[in-house]
């Protein structure tokens, strides 16, 4: 079995937790870089041709992305937000790993998983977790371009009784988003975006 531990990235909390946001920030990309984006010909979801491809899947579940991921999100998230998720699967592992990290930094968030149908047994419905009803939470994603799969998720949550307060993404490659939220009302901030890593948007 390969090993999971890269030297260019910290493998405990202390590690993580001592570096201020910009290194942090520095380190995601390079493991982003490293693990998750591909460079060539790629045909995306929407049938649009694309010279990039990124699945943030590949560092949001590598042992020291999580790391990375949950700690600057859960710095990232404003005052007052009490739990995080989103559309599954995309939202699950970035939901999941602040949830952790949040607990051992000192401030505890609930997790929740929007299903994309709803449950026709057991107690039913497209909630899978904790979403307490008048709770704020934020609404995560692994990878944003259009924001279908966020905005689907921001629905769910607040017909549940939720309030969504921020929506956040790993890597945001579509340039859209922002302006989606902020018609809502809502604070968007993402991680990571595709100019950062050096492409331009592709949302529009």
């Amino acid at each position: 079995m390969a090993s999971m531990h890269d030297d260019d990235f910290p493998s405990v909390y202390q590690e993580v937790a001592s570096l201020d946001d910009a290194s942090l920030k520095d380190l995601l990309m390079k493991h982003l870089d490293r693990y998750s984006l591909r460079r060539g010909d790629f045909t995306l979801k929407s049938g649009r041709k694309s010279s990039w491809f990124i699945d943030s899947k590949a560092t949001a579940c590598h042992p020291q992305g999580m790391l990375l991921v949950g700690e600057l999100l859960t710095r990232r998230l404003p005052a007052g937000v009490e739990g995080i998720g989103g559309l599954t699967m995309g939202a699950d592992p970035v939901a999941f790993s602040v949830g952790a990290i949040s607990t051992v930094s000192g401030r505890p968030l609930f997790t929740f998983s929007v299903r994309k149908t709803v449950k026709d047994h057991g107690g039913g419905g497209r909630i899978a977790g904790l979403l307490p009803v008048g709770s704020n939470v934020c609404i995560c994603e692994d990878t944003v371009t259009r924001g279908t799969s966020i905005f689907e998720a921001v629905d769910v949550a607040e017909t549940s009784g939720a309030m969504v307060a921020f929506v956040t993404a790993i890597v945001d490659r579509g340039g859209t988003v922002g302006a989606m939220c902020k018609e809502r009302s809502i604070e968007y901030s993402p991680l990571v975006t595709a100019i950062d890593l050096g492409f331009d948007y592709e949302g529009s």
